[in-house]
């Protein structure tokens, strides 16, 4: 019986211990779009969203950025100082892909390119470039986001 007991507290700081771990493994974000899962960064202020992508000189394929915006409006991307060529993916307050941009390429001296969302977007997902056609995204696909994108600045 005394070594049930001892057992016990051990048994239940393991399951707490489980529990934390499942939980901490539940808020790592992610994005899931046309049937893929993708572990994702998320930029939901100003600072995060100038910064996104920049200064990475690789970005695995089953991971991405996600831009959330607190309104939807016409939002331009650019490559400058960005290392890698991306795919930019835009999405409505819906989370429905209107446009994409794929294979766009670094900058690294003004001027840039400019990449439109060719409507109004609250969201934008960057892949590698060339991920968006490798996974068969289309624009009107739906993205779920997984993750919490609350405190969106």
């Amino acid at each position: 019986m005394k070594r049930l007991l001892v057992s016990a507290p051990i048994l239940g700081l393991a399951l707490m211990a489980g529990s934390a771990l499942a939980a901490n493994a539940t808020k790592t974000p992610s994005v899931a779009l046309h049937g893929k899962t993708f572990s994702t960064e998320l930029a939901l202020d100003d600072a995060s969203r100038e910064h996104g992508l920049m200064d990475r000189t690789k970005l695995a394929a089953d991971h991405s950025m996600l831009f959330v915006f607190p309104n939807s409006e016409s939002r331009y991307f650019w490559m400058k100082n960005t290392l890698i060529p991306l795919d930019i993916l835009y999405f409505d307050k819906d989370r429905k892909l209107i446009s994409i941009a794929t294979e766009a390429q670094p900058c690294k001296a003004d001027p840039c390119k400019v990449y439109s969302s060719y409507g109004s977007a609250q969201y934008v997902l960057e892949l590698g470039g060339g991920v968006a056609k490798q996974a068969g995204i289309q624009v009107g696909d739906e993205l779920t986001i997984n993750g919490d994108v609350t405190g969106v600045r």
